[in-house]
């Protein structure tokens, strides 16, 4: 009984003298590594600092792809002044299947009487004026023949392109719809809490396919996806094709213009290609042709129900037959597929292209995702 009692005491002497031995020493392990600074943003993991707070957080952002610190574009857009229409437009707002008749007087045109000529029916009238008269609330223009008829004046977009003078290190683009950023690469994923609207700017960390859809990550933890943004990579690989420095690239898959020089970015923006069956033709082409305004008309169903007429369009450079680059004023679309094969481009953009380009620069246009038929057979000679 003794030996069992002494055998108890025993096991509880060593508990109770052993064990805080045991935690001094694990306290003063933790102690030993609280001497230590915390590492600063950049420094080595490489025990001689404590490697939390900042430094680890930046870590963990250059591991997924975010640089630190966290950059602006090196990009800016060019003069709004770029973006003024040289000339006055106005739409016909007269049912597709009316003619728009023209006078010789704006009080022949309010009274509609002794008609002089007309428009073509159809469904996209534009003219450019010249000179404007209000009778009774409603606008009468002269257009530059001398000529009046009531239409309406038309507004175009403001928006316009990047202007870089450094090569970005990372993808960018813009949101063409609005849409709130997800904290994962799916449409289930709760929102971030952070809503983009059209033609807000974005820059691209990472990508990745979910959905089918191509998901990109603008920020730690917020992702859009590619019915809501179009992307720029910039790549100045020249083309296959190619025989310069200098070169235009159309994008028809996300609707981008990347402008090249001397293996640098040198300008981007939002465009507007043919849409199906009136594809912008891929391949590699050049500009043979610069024209200040173009009017642009004609229809491609046998009864001419589409019929279009456009005015004075500015900023035009053909490239492949009668496919074009060109400013539009008729529709605000960009980033998405609206014309009958011409490159449509907001009028900044235009302006600056047109001044920049040359006869002979060439202009390559391609469709990653492989969409967009490639048969020469296919294409007629295009339209705006």
């Amino acid at each position: 009984m003794k030996k069992f009692k002494l055998l108890v005491w025993s096991i509880l002497l060593l508990l109770i003298f052993g064990l805080p031995q045991a935690a001094v020493q694990a306290q003063s392990e933790v102690e030993d590594d609280s001497w230590m600074p915390l590492c600063l943003p950049g420094m080595p993991n490489d025990g001689t600092c404590l490697f939390y707070g900042p430094a680890q957080t930046v870590a963990e952002m250059e591991a997924e792809g975010f640089p630190y610190p966290m950059t602006e574009l090196p990009a800016a857009s060019p003069s709004s002044d770029l973006g003024i229409l040289p000339v006055y437009v106005a739409k016909i707002n007269l049912a597709a299947d009316e003619p728009a008749y023209t006078y010789a007087s704006a009080e022949d045109a309010a009274a509609g009487r002794n008609p002089i000529g007309q428009i073509e029916t159809g469904s996209l009238r534009y003219i450019s004026y010249i000179n404007r008269v209000d009778i009774n609330g409603n606008p009468y223009l002269q257009t530059t023949t001398g000529t009046w008829l009531r239409a309406a004046p038309a507004a175009y977009t403001n928006f316009q392109g990047l202007l870089f003078y450094d090569n970005p290190s990372n993808d960018f683009g813009w949101v063409v719809d609005r849409t709130p950023s997800y904290t994962e690469p799916s449409i289930n994923a709760p929102v971030s809490g952070n809503e983009y609207v059209q033609m807000d700017l974005i820059q691209v960390f990472n990508s990745t396919e979910a959905q089918g859809l191509t998901w990109y990550e603008i920020a730690p933890d917020e992702w859009v996806n590619s019915l809501k943004a179009r992307v720029v990579h910039f790549d100045p690989t020249r083309p296959e094709g190619v025989q310069g420095d200098r070169w235009i690239e159309i994008n028809l898959f996300q609707q981008t213009m990347s402008v090249y020089e001397d293996g640098d970015l040198v300008f981007a923006t939002l465009v507007a290609s043919g849409l199906d069956p009136f594809f912008t033709r891929p391949g590699v082409f050049q500009i043979y042709e610069k024209k200040p305004l173009e009017t642009m008309s004609g229809a491609f169903e046998a009864n001419r129900s589409d019929y279009y007429y456009l005015e004075d369009v500015p900023w035009t450079m053909y490239y492949d037959e009668s496919r074009a680059l060109h400013a539009t004023y008729w529709h605000t679309n960009l980033g998405y597929t609206q014309s009958h094969g011409c490159v449509n481009l907001a009028p900044g953009d235009a302006n600056w292209l047109f001044q920049w380009a040359e006869v002979g620069d060439y202009v390559w246009v391609h469709d990653p995702s492989g969409n967009t038929p490639e048969d020469p057979n296919y294409y007629g000679p295009g339209a705006p």
